[in-house]
């Protein structure tokens, strides 16, 4: 079984795009209340969820309550299990359930847990996760600089801010006749919309042909937005890489180390499963030359013991 991924809402679970692809375990330790899910129930999931896949990743979103923090990293340490990892995310709730749906797309793979994983970090970089804001006066300034101007205009009828809060925040005026230009990705994406209080026109019409979006489509509005974005008039966005081939690509040309505190293999300075750092380059151990393998993925044998070197698409993808 694939390593699982795991999500704190079921609004952070995308559909699948094909049959390959698992959906995400949605913890209920997260959704329910510690008053009516009790401490055994949550260690009973996460032990089945272990059970199951070997390895757990526990996406959890930095806006998240402390109490959902928390209680994911009780469950570890009464479980004594370096088995699962909690993986924190700044991404706004559409780019954190597409930054999932990416995960889980690779999960099929030939990654090791602990690359998967960190893969997180990476895959990130390349979300442009957005939303078009009837107002910004409320908005969190710990995550995207609002100006004083800007807070004024908010009260005008009818300003409409373009945001973006991944990879670099940014903000502009998108009404009043003013030409507006968001910074978007230089690779081929889809772009996934969830509809507000605001008429998707300017994201679908405007946004996304200046993002040369290879699609768009329109996704339901995760119960978080609300809150992460201060406003009801919103609608939110994410671009990002769809192609299974060219993440499988992206995770494969990073360098690999293993950590040297758990063993698992991981990318990046920090492992996220025991999130010990990895340590400065003179004192790493010399690492085996992996090849990669450009123009297709590798996926994990149905089987035990299959050669990593074996190059295959997707079951029935042929």
């Amino acid at each position: 079984m694939p390593t699982a991924i795991a999500v704190t809402g079921p609004d952070l679970v995308l559909p699948s795009p094909d049959r390959h692809t698992p959906s995400a375990a949605v913890l209920q330790s997260a959704v329910q209340s510690p008053r009516t899910y009790s401490l055994d129930q949550a260690l009973t999931e996460m032990h089945t969820l272990i059970e199951h896949h070997g390895y757990v990743i526990a996406l959890c979103p930095s806006s998240a309550p402390a109490s959902v923090a928390q209680r994911l990293h009780a469950v570890r340490s009464v479980l004594e299990s370096d088995r699962i990892a909690i993986v924190r995310s700044d991404l706004p709730p559409l780019g954190l359930a597409v930054l999932a749906l990416q995960l889980r797309q690779l999960s099929v793979c030939d990654f090791s847990p602990g690359v998967l994983a960190s893969a997180a970090r990476l895959l990130s970089h390349y979300i442009y996760a957005g939303a078009l804001l009837g107002s910004v006066a409320r908005l969190d300034r710990d995550r995207i600089d609002v100006s004083l101007q800007s807070h004024a205009k908010s009260w005008m009828p009818g300003t409409q801010f373009a945001v973006l809060a991944a990879p670099r925040p940014e903000l502009v005026k998108v009404s009043g006749g003013e030409e507006a230009h968001l910074p978007g990705p230089g690779f081929g994406t889809r772009l996934l919309y969830a509809t507000g209080r605001l008429a998707p026109d300017w994201v679908t019409g405007t946004l996304a042909p200046a993002w040369n979006s290879q699609e768009v489509t329109e996704a339901r509005l995760p119960g978080e937005s609300e809150r992460w974005w201060a406003t009801g008039k919103l609608v939110e966005f994410a671009a990002a890489i769809p192609d299974i081939s060219v993440l499988y690509q992206l995770v494969s040309s990073v360098r690999r180390d293993d950590c040297h505190w758990c063993g698992l293999e991981l990318i990046g300075d920090r492992c996220a499963f025991c999130a010990a750092p990895l340590p400065p380059p003179g004192e790493r151990p010399a690492q085996p030359v992996r090849a990669l393998v450009p123009p297709s993925h590798r996926l994990r044998s149905a089987g035990t013991g299959a050669a990593r070197g074996t190059t295959a698409l997707p079951r029935g993808m042929t």
